[in-house]
């Protein structure tokens, strides 16, 4: 008999339900991560809650947010205000991100859309080998090198403060920019560049106008990973902020203004030096806690008010 090349009814049948049986088993595995993922957040975010609660009931988060006095096991009367540490952490990682993220997408754009091959082939590996580098490293660096060098600069009786954190911080943050950054702008078609060259466009009107927006979420996704980076370090700014509970404010012309010129101590760097030492289940152990859930809401604004821009930034692009 025969063969056709033409498979029976039934096989494909079969075959049609077999695909159908595999997409629906993948399906269903990316709706567990999803919602694993969610379960883990809601799962922290529920342990920090409980253990902060005894300290927000006793205490009162106000104290917490508006306090400026953070002297827990005071036997003259305890201090529980954050502020200086929650600005702290608020200046010196935005410090860190203006200057890490024009360098991060400048070196990007002179990787994928500038440097000739073999230089980019040299430079992307190097750039993100700075990753490997352990934080403990970069703070120590920090420490005995850039900070008597800002000391000197700018006549300071200590270099130790939020300038010295912010750069150390930057230098963490820059492979993760670069590499992600870069990627994104691999990932625009050369069509697009085609076309923008076609209608009369230069390179820099072309990476302007067609390559960074092209990228934009790719880039914004490196710049969150990068804020999580700096945000998040604790090793090299313990070594190289300070660690004085000084407010990141001074006056200019009667104005108060962030300063990076002062010690500082910042939220994880506070958590790491009191949190080997505290009392197991006192109100200072609780406190910690409550320190770790102002760190985490930071977080989860900054990411959710860039999820927003992101999400205006293309429907602008779309309505043009």
């Amino acid at each position: 008999m025969k063969r056709t090349g033409i498979a029976p009814e039934s096989h494909l049948q079969a075959n049609t339900f077999r695909r159908k049986l595999i997409d629906q088993f993948i399906r269903f595995g990316f709706l567990c991560s999803g919602l694993l993922v969610t379960a883990i957040l809601l799962l922290i975010f529920g342990f920090l809650i409980s253990k902060s609660w005894p300290a927000l009931i006793e205490i009162g988060p106000m104290e917490f947010l508006t306090g400026q006095r953070w002297m827990p096991s005071s036997p003259r009367g305890a201090g529980y205000g954050a502020l200086p540490m929650i600005l702290s952490s608020i200046v010196v990682t935005v410090a860190a991100l203006i200057i890490a993220v024009p360098w991060g997408v400048g070196a990007a754009i002179f990787i994928n859309e500038i440097a000739p091959t073999k230089l980019k082939e040299l430079l992307k590996p190097f750039i993100e080998m700075l990753a490997i580098f352990p934080s403990v490293v970069l703070g120590f660096f920090g420490l005995v090198a850039l900070g008597p060098f800002i000391a000197n600069l700018f006549g300071l009786s200590s270099g130790l403060n939020g300038l010295t954190g912010a750069i150390v911080l930057a230098v963490m943050s820059l492979p993760t920019i670069v590499s992600i950054s870069e990627d994104a702008l691999n990932s625009v078609p050369n069509a697009y560049r085609e076309a923008s060259y076609g209608l009369g466009a230069n390179r820099w009107e072309t990476i302007a106008r067609v390559s960074l927006p092209s990228a934009s979420s790719g880039i914004i996704a490196g710049v969150m990973l990068g804020f999580g980076r700096a945000v998040g370090e604790t090793m090299a700014i313990l070594m190289a902020a300070g660690n004085a509970l000084n407010m990141p404010i001074t006056e200019i012309l009667g104005m108060p203004v962030p300063t990076l010129m002062k010690s500082v101590r910042t939220l994880t760097a506070n958590i790491a030096i009191e949190g080997s030492d505290v009392a197991w289940g006192s109100l200072h152990y609780h406190s910690l806690f409550v320190l770790a859930l102002i760190l985490f809401v930071i977080t989860f604004a900054v990411n959710l008010v860039a999820d927003i821009m992101h999400n205006r930034f293309h429907k602008l692009n779309r309505a043009r």
